[in-house]
């Protein structure tokens, strides 16, 4: 996972919890609501089905399966990790499902020998080895009883370098920037900067291009340690000791194979030519971090014995920079010097095999539309929250889904539950999957959920795409929350109003995240364009890709009682029914181009701020445009399944005078066919301009930051290229792509239209 464990505490959020509170299997907190995408007649039969699915999800199961997932660190291209790949295989096959394994070979060297020194001298005579192990904890069972995952950051490049220390603050471009300004270069030198505010491939990127020999990178204890509450084992927080492991490549997928899957004989790029850092970079602990930084000196620009110099440069230090080890932080460069060593596999030694499992529920009238759930199953070390939680969750909505199978209750949509492989390395498993059968999905593909860190915390949030935001929140009125009292809805809670006066069924309430990357949603929403929605329960934490990771941490902070993991997976199991059971597909491009408008006035502002005159009157025709056709869409469903439904949770409920009976399935399916073009209209085949993998042109992750993400990012890099023209050229073909959005719908009206009917 790229993002930091707390993702899922949106902004705005408030921690709470209601202790001591179990969970049973619930019933619905609220009466059921007219169903997008139903005949009235169907929505009862629906209605019925989640509830039961609703009621499947249980503590005791969740308690037991985070146990079994969670007793040794697991890190793909493992044995233990195969051993995941079996536990996950077998619940599936005892549950009576269908089950699926691919394998896929790939690049990923491990480490083979990781140090880091504090040099005393330039001839290293004192030098002091600095020992990189997070070591065990008191009371924490699996830190002490297996070997820990080597700290490392993979993908490093190999080599060693020694040189002078510099600070970088996070390592951002500005704090680059900032050094240039007044006169520190970093070229030859050890870098540290500190884990935050950017994806640490980002930190490895800036590193390289302004010529720094190596890279550390640690968790300053203001940002998850210490500063921020007790350490764990007393507290959540990162000890002194923890270190965050992680990726540092920036692409997606098996760099081997940039753009294809890696299946048996597929071309192989050269690992000199792969798209990986070349300098080595290790993580550290803080504890570590304060041996190299105490002794710094130097802000630049001041001559030692200088008059004022001291002045000087403590005024070129910004005070953002200062984090909280227990001295005054400064840039060096030096007296400090460090050697950093780095060495992996190479050659075949470098490849290894991942496996992604699957269930596979057969629809029984639109087989070939899929509904898929995933989260990945690699870890850092036991990966307790981040995320066997996603996988438990994947597992109870399969044990639920498997209830309704055994009792004859097929859907109508084949539903797949996935777990991913070596997503910590890259989101390799789910995307060589996605590059794979990547014609399968854009036939077929109605919507992938994922499941990333689903319980490490109490703040309920979501990210996804506004055709599935509405569903979401009616899925989310019926489900109670874990932590608060009786009749509180996951929606009361996640939308922050009082659950006796607030309106259930509204377009505003809850904020939801866009959905720009950095987890297994990438290669379905970034690539192909498959609608896309993410959820869990988060909150403060400091063991996030550390061996602290695990069933006592997760048990003690992250989810006491395992009430979140079983919630996560209610939301999911009603989730899969409501699109999987759907006569017609349940989006709402309403809300999706009423959306859209919302970032225009950001494109809008950049524009002028660079004093062009490139207008965006066509795109902002297009999205209306949009909106006029998501509108007659959703009279057209509602005629063609007799009036029994609302438009969409903002809608008033409409009644017509339909047909008594649906549309045949021919024409079901045509709909639904036009209906997945809606969004596969809003990419393009060549991609951005500087990703090409990236083919939508609504969100991606920032390729300046990792984490953050951008709207209209073709445009937005246009703007931020400073080509005026570019923009232009950009903001006109992103118009052309609603326009074909907007035909997708007028589509779908005509596939549902009575035979002899013309408007």
């Amino acid at each position: 996972m790229r993002w930091g464990s707390s993702a899922w505490a949106l902004a705005g959020a408030v921690l709470f919890t209601v202790p001591g509170r179990a969970q049973t299997a619930p019933a619905h907190v609220m009466p059921a609501q007219p169903l997008a995408g139903y005949t009235a007649a169907d929505a009862a039969g629906e209605s019925a089905a989640e509830s039961r699915v609703i009621a499947q999800p249980d503590t005791a199961s969740a308690d037991s399966m985070s146990r079994a997932l969670s007793r040794e660190p697991h890190m793909a291209g493992t044995p233990a990790q195969e051993r995941t790949r079996d536990y996950v295989v077998g619940l599936l096959r005892r549950w009576g499902l269908t089950t699926e394994v691919r394998a896929y070979d790939v690049y990923m060297p491990q480490p083979v020998s990781v140090q880091v020194w504090r040099l005393g001298s330039p001839t290293a005579a004192d030098s002091q080895e600095l020992s990189l192990a997070e070591g065990p904890v008191p009371g924490d069972s699996t830190s002490s009883a297996f070997p820990q995952v080597p700290t490392f950051n993979a993908y490093s490049g190999n080599g060693s370098a020694a040189g002078e220390v510099v600070y970088v603050n996070y390592g951002l471009i500005q704090d680059y920037a900032h050094l240039d300004s007044v006169g520190i270069s970093v070229a030859g030198k050890i870098v540290i900067a500190r884990y935050g505010h950017s994806f640490r491939g980002i930190k490895a990127r800036e590193a390289e291009r302004h010529g720094a020999a190596a890279l550390l990178i640690y968790s300053d204890p203001a940002d998850d340690g210490y500063a921020r509450g007790d350490v764990y084992p007393e507290g959540p927080m990162r000890p002194e000791q923890g270190v965050q492991r992680g990726s540092i490549m920036n692409d997606n997928g098996d760099p081997s194979t940039p753009g294809y899957p890696s299946t048996k004989g597929a071309r192989r790029v050269d690992p000199a030519q792969m798209a990986v850092p070349h300098i080595p970079v290790v993580p550290i602990s803080y504890g570590n971090a304060a041996r190299l930084l105490r002794d710094l000196r130097g802000n630049g620009n001041a001559r030692p014995g200088a008059a004022g110099s001291l002045a000087r440069s403590e005024a070129r230090f910004p005070q953002s920079w200062q984090g909280a080890l227990p001295f005054r932080y400064h840039a060096g460069p030096g007296p400090v010097r460090a050697r950093v060593s780095y060495t992996s596999e190479t050659g075949p030694a470098g490849y290894h095999t991942i496996w992604d499992t699957f269930a596979v529920i057969r629809g029984t009238e639109f087989p070939d539309e899929m509904v898929i759930a995933g989260g990945h199953r690699d870890a850092w070390g036991p990966g307790a929250a981040d995320n066997v939680s996603g996988v438990v969750s994947v597992l109870e909505m399969a044990r639920a889904l498997a209830a309704e199978v055994r009792a004859g209750h097929r859907p109508k949509r084949t539903i797949v539950l996935a777990t991913w492989d070596a997503e910590e390395w890259g989101l390799i498993g789910s995307t060589e999957y996605v590059e794979d059968d990547s014609l399968r999905l854009l036939r077929g593909a109605v919507a992938y959920f994922n499941q990333d860190v689903s319980a490490d915390g109490p703040v309920f949030g979501a990210t996804g795409s506004p055709s599935l935001r509405a569903i979401t929140r009616e899925v989310t009125q019926m489900i109670p929350d874990p932590d608060a009292g009786a009749g509180v809805s996951i929606y009361d809670v996640w939308r922050g109003g009082d659950p006796l006066t607030s309106p259930r069924m509204d377009s505003g309430g809850p904020e939801f995240g866009d959905p720009g990357g950095g987890s297994d949603f990438a290669g379905f929403a970034n690539h192909l364009g498959v609608p896309i929605l993410a959820w869990g329960f988060g909150g403060a934490g400091g063991v996030y890709h550390s061996a602290y990771d695990d069933y006592n941490w997760e048990s003690r902070f992250g989810d006491p009682g395992y009430r979140r993991h079983a919630a996560s997976a209610r939301v999911g199991a009603a989730l899969l029914l409501r699109m999987a059971n759907a006569d017609i597909l349940p989006y709402d491009y309403g809300e999706y181009a009423r959306t859209m408008r919302g970032y225009l006035p950001g494109i809008d502002a950049a524009i002028a701020a660079h004093g062009w005159s490139v207008q965006t009157t066509a795109l902002a025709q297009a999205i209306a445009g949009m909106e006029t056709a998501a509108a007659a869409w959703s009279g057209a469903r509602d005629s063609a399944l007799g009036g029994g439904m609302g438009a969409s949770a903002a809608a008033p409920l409409r009644r017509s005078a339909g047909p008594a009976t649906r549309p045949g399935t021919a024409a079901l399916r045509a709909a639904n066919a036009a209906l997945m073009r809606v969004e596969r209209a809003l990419t393009r085949p060549e991609g951005l301009r500087t990703r090409p993998w990236f083919r939508g042109l609504i969100y991606a992750s920032d390729e300046d930051n990792g984490y953050a993400d951008v709207t209209f990012p073709s445009v937005t890099e246009a703007v931020r290229s400073g080509d005026s023209a570019l923009v232009a050229r950009e903001v006109a073909d992103l118009a052309t792509r609603f326009g074909a959005a907007s035909a997708a719908l007028r589509d779908a009206a005509v596939a549902v239209r009575p035979a002899g009917r013309r408007e």
